[in-house]
C-alpha cells in the first residue's frame, strides 16, 4: 500500500518506465511508509501484468511467489534481528537475513556473509525473468566491510538487477554507496496530509502522532503497542521536580516489566521521549511552541521558565550525545541516573 503523501513520489517512479536507475535509495524518517513504497516498486517490476494504475496484479505466477516468500529473483537484505518488522511494509519474498545461532542474540546489524550469499545468488541469471531484485532495509545497518561488499555489486550491477536501500540515517553509509545510487528524499506529511489521515484514527492517535514527529506509520505502531498509556506515565513522571535516584528505580523496573518488553518499549524509546521533552522546553524557552508534547504546553511552560536558553539547550545536546550509546549501556540503571541528572542540573539553570 502507497501511503497518499508518497503517491506523488510513485507516480514520478512510474513515469521513468524503461529510465529507471539500477539502483535507488529511498531515505526519510522512520515510520514514514519507505518500506511500502520500496515493496510496491519490487512488486511492479517482477509482476508478470502490471495493472493500469502502475500496481502489481497480485495474481499473476510472479505475484504469488513474492507474497509468499518463494520468489527465486527477489531478494530481502535485512538484519535478523528485525526481519520481522518492517516501515510500515508488508513482509513476503526471499529474506537474506542471517541470525546468531541457538542461545545467542540475532544480529542488528547486516552482516557481510549476507552479500557474499547474495553475490553467489546474483551470479547467475534470473530463475524466472531477467528482472531481479534486491531491497536492503534499513541500509544504514551495514558496517563498512559489509557496506564495500555491496559497493562491489553496486559498480558492476548484474544484468536486470535493481537495488532498493532504505534509510533513514543515510549518512551512516559510505560516500561511495551514496554515489552509486539515484537518492530519493521523502518529507513528513504536510498540515492537510496529517489532519485527511487523521479522520476515524482512534482517539489518543493525535497524542501519539504529535509524539511521533508527525509521522503516521510511526504513531500507528505506538498506538498498537499501547503507547498512550506508556506516554502518559513519562509524562507523569516528569511535570514535576523528579528525584532522580527514586525515577531511575522506577524506570528502570518500567523497561524490565512484562508490559514493556512485551510491547516493545525499551530504553532506546525513552531517551527519543525524553529529547523530544527538552526540545520542546528549549523551544519554548526561546519563544517558540511544543511540538511533541503540544497538549502538555502548559506544564512545559512553567518547566521551561526554570532554566536558562543556555541550560536547556546544553542539556538537548547532552541528550543527542547518550543517545549514541543507548544500544550498548553498560549499566542501565546508571545510565537511567545519568540522563535524569543531566535534565535536573538543567531545570535549576535559571537559579545558577
Amino acid at each position: 500500500m502507497i501511503q497518499p503523501w508518497l503517491e506523488s513520489a510513485w507516480a514520478r517512479l512510474l513515469a521513468l518506465g524503461a529510465r529507471l536507475p539500477h539502483a535507488m535509495l529511498f531515505v526519510g524518517p522512520p515510520g514514514l511508509g519507505k518500506r511500502d513504497l520500496a515493496e510496491a516498486l519490487a512488486a511492479r517490476l517482477l509482476c508478470e501484468s502490471p495493472r493500469a494504475d502502475g500496481h502489481a496484479c497480485g495474481t499473476c505466477d510472479a505475484c504469488n511467489w513474492r507474497s509468499g516468500g518463494n520468489h527465486p529473483d527477489f531478494y530481502r537484505v535485512v538484519p535478523a534481528a528485525v526481519a520481522d518488522q518492517a516501515d510500515g511494509g508488508e513482509e513476503g519474498g526471499a529474506t537474506a537475513a542471517a541470525d546468531g545461532g541457538a542461545g545467542k542474540a540475532k544480529s542488528s546489524q547486516i552482516v557481510i556473509e549476507q552479500i557474499r550469499e547474495l553475490q553467489s545468488a546474483l551470479a547467475v541469471t534470473g530463475h524466472h525473468s531477467e528482472q531481479r531484485v534486491v531491497v536492503v532495509d534499513p541500509a544504514e545497518a551495514m558496517n563498512t566491510f559489509t557496506a564495500n561488499a555491496l559497493l562491489k555489486l553496486l559498480e558492476e550491477p548484474p544484468a536486470g538487477c535493481t537495488f532498493l536501500l532504505v534509510s533513514s540515517a543515510p549518512r551512516r553509509l559510505l560516500p561511495t554507496i551514496r554515489s552509486r545510487c539515484q537518492q530519493w528524499s521523502f518529507p513528513r506529511p504536510d498540515a492537510a496530509q496529517r489532519e485527511v489521515w487523521l479522520r476515524g484514527q482512534g482517539k489518543d492517535i493525535e497524542v501519539l502522532l504529535d509524539l511521533a514527529g508527525g509521522l503516521p506509520l510511526a504513531a500507528t505502531r505506538l498506538a498498537e503497542r499501547d503507547g498512550a498509556a506508556f506516554a502518559a506515565r513519562f509524562v507523569r513522571d516528569l511535570s514535576g521536580d523528579p528525584d532522580v535516584l527514586k525515577l531511575a528505580g522506577q524506570w528502570e523496573a518500567w523497561l524490565k516489566s512484562k508490559e514493556s518488553l512485551a510491547a516493545g518499549f525499551g530504553l532506546p524509546m525513552l531517551v527519543d521521549w525524553m529529547q523530544r521533552w527538552v526540545a520542546d522546553l528549549v523551544a519554548l524557552r526561546l519563544g517558540g511552541r511544543a511540538r511533541f508534547y503540544p497538549g502538555q504546553e502548559k506544564t512545559l511552560t512553567a518547566l521551561a521558565a526554570r532554566m536558562n536558553v543556555a541550560s536547556a539547550s546544553n542539556c538537548y545536546n547532552e541528550l543527542a550525545q547518550i543517545r549514541r550509546v543507548v544500544a550498548h549501556p553498560l549499566n542501565l540503571r546508571l545510565f537511567i541516573e545519568d540522563m535524569l541528572m543531566r535534565y535536573a542540573r538543567a531545570l535549576k539553570g535559571a537559579r545558577s
